[in-house]
């Protein structure tokens, strides 16, 4: 199977990162992929490309260049794709249009970062909202990240019968936890051995919320803040900083690749799993989350976290993340839960008290040893997840999921058949009210229910 991958571009982010883990899980199942970036590409491209897949750029500048329509349409006629994926805003609208006048009817859209209010980082319009909708009739499946998104998408109109959820994935090794590395990003980056250190990720725009979490940091003089990500609120960030008096324990990091450590140049940004080797704590401060895969590879690299919102943890049942804690999405509340964290991991690394944890904060603090990878993070292995969505291409092109192996699209265990194919025993079953690709779970499961 020949599937094309549309993405609005390839630069540093939790979308392109997710398709790169999916390109590289994808050929086991019999799926071989293409990418075509409607922008220009970044280091995201150049690391899909160094994976051995084709990467083409379509030069799009701007969200109202018309003009590159015909020309991704051509490229899509020309490369006789079995499958059209989108993902990201302007690549559904522009990629499912390009499909269908190219003549492919199998088209699937990830809908990674859609919140009540934004869409992508942006305020939400009436436009974008009638845009999306009227673009999204044209395609066969749109898949949601999360059971919370996918409710958010019903919500807008899209009919449940046009929507599975399969969650996003995390290559859990990349982010385990080395206390070299530790040590090594540490002296690099000029903090103490012993400091109180505060880890985020994501884009700096004014959605992610990230002045909530300098003003905390900036209230706990102990603690020091490292922030891996860019974005337009790059400046403002670092002039409140400056403004609380906690220039010098702030530090704005840019751009961090998510490769595994060792991938990225000399005397280039640590990557995001050697700032999560420093940090002591994670915190993720957005009131609106689209899945939070940042807070699972925090988890999976044995770090206690606080978040304001994670559909990720709070889809699944109470317990599987027993190292992250809710917080409100407010500058007291997250100071409360940091001053709280600061005193637990000052107690835990004293001398008098090596491993003690002050019972009225119900927090454990990392320091340089880590907490157990929850359950959460085994739940939503890349190799799960990329299988899952070899069943929903299979399901749009009317395929029976093989038993697996080259050519075929994952294991199949009875009763769980892509919808309406061929149950075992020979009876077809009609499709379910939701197309939901088999191991993945509906936005009614069982699984959602707390």
């Amino acid at each position: 199977m020949r599937v094309l991958h549309l993405i609005t571009g390839l630069g540093v982010g939790g979308a392109e990162e997710q398709l790169r883990l999916l390109l590289r899980h994808l050929p086991r199942h019999g799926v071989r992929g293409e990418v075509v970036a409607l922008t220009g590409s970044g280091a995201v491209a150049e690391g899909i490309r160094a994976d051995g897949t084709r990467v083409t750029e379509l030069g799009m500048r701007g969200n109202r260049d018309l003009a590159a329509l015909p020309r991704l349409v051509r490229l899509v006629r020309a490369g006789r794709y079995d499958v059209v994926h989108t993902h990201l805003y302007r690549a559904c609208v522009y990629g499912r249009i390009a499909a269908r006048a190219a003549g492919v009817r199998a088209v699937v859209a990830t809908e990674h970062s859609l919140g009540d209010r934004v869409l992508e980082g942006r305020p939400l319009t009436p436009g974008v909202r009638a845009l999306y909708l009227a673009t999204e009739r044209l395609g066969s499946t749109t898949v949601a990240v999360s059971d919370t998104v996918a409710a958010r998408l019903r919500g807008w109109g899209v009919p449940a019968h046009r929507l599975c959820t399969v969650p996003n994935g995390i290559d859990a090794a990349r982010f385990r936890f080395d206390p070299a590395v530790r040590v090594r990003v540490r002296a690099r980056l000029g903090l103490p051995p012993e400091a109180f250190v505060v880890a985020g990720v994501g884009r700096l725009v004014a959605g992610k919320r990230f002045e909530t979490l300098v003003d905390a940091v900036a209230g706990v003089p102990g603690a020091r803040l490292l922030l891996a990500g860019d974005g337009p609120e790059r400046a403002a960030l670092r002039a409140r900083a400056g403004a609380r008096g906690a220039a010098d324990r702030v530090r704005l990091l840019g751009e961090c690749p998510g490769g595994a450590v060792g991938e990225r140049e000399e005397g280039a940004a640590p990557c995001v799993p050697e700032v999560l080797a420093a940090a002591d704590l994670f915190v993720s401060p957005s009131p609106e989350e689209a899945f939070g895969l940042a807070v699972l590879e925090a988890l999976a690299a044995g770090l206690p976290v606080l978040y304001a919102a994670c559909p990720a943890v709070t889809d699944l049942p109470a317990g599987q993340a027993p190292g992250a804690r809710r917080v409100p999405p407010t500058a007291d509340g997250l100071g409360d839960a940091l001053r709280a964290a600061y005193a637990a991991h000052t107690a835990a690394t004293s001398a008098t008290a090596p491993t003690a944890t002050p019972p009225a904060t119900g927090f454990r603090a990392a320091g340089p040893r880590r907490l157990p990878v929850p359950g959460a993070v085994a739940h939503y292995d890349i190799a799960r997840c990329a299988e899952r969505l070899a069943r929903v291409y299979a399901s749009v092109l009317g395929r029976r999921p093989g038993p697996g192996g080259p050519g075929t699209y994952g294991s199949e265990a009875p009763g769980t058949e892509a919808p309406g194919t061929q149950a075992a025993g020979g009876r077809r079953e009609p499709p379910p009210p939701a197309r939901t690709a088999p191991g993945a779970h509906s936005p009614t499961s069982p699984l959602t229910t707390r």
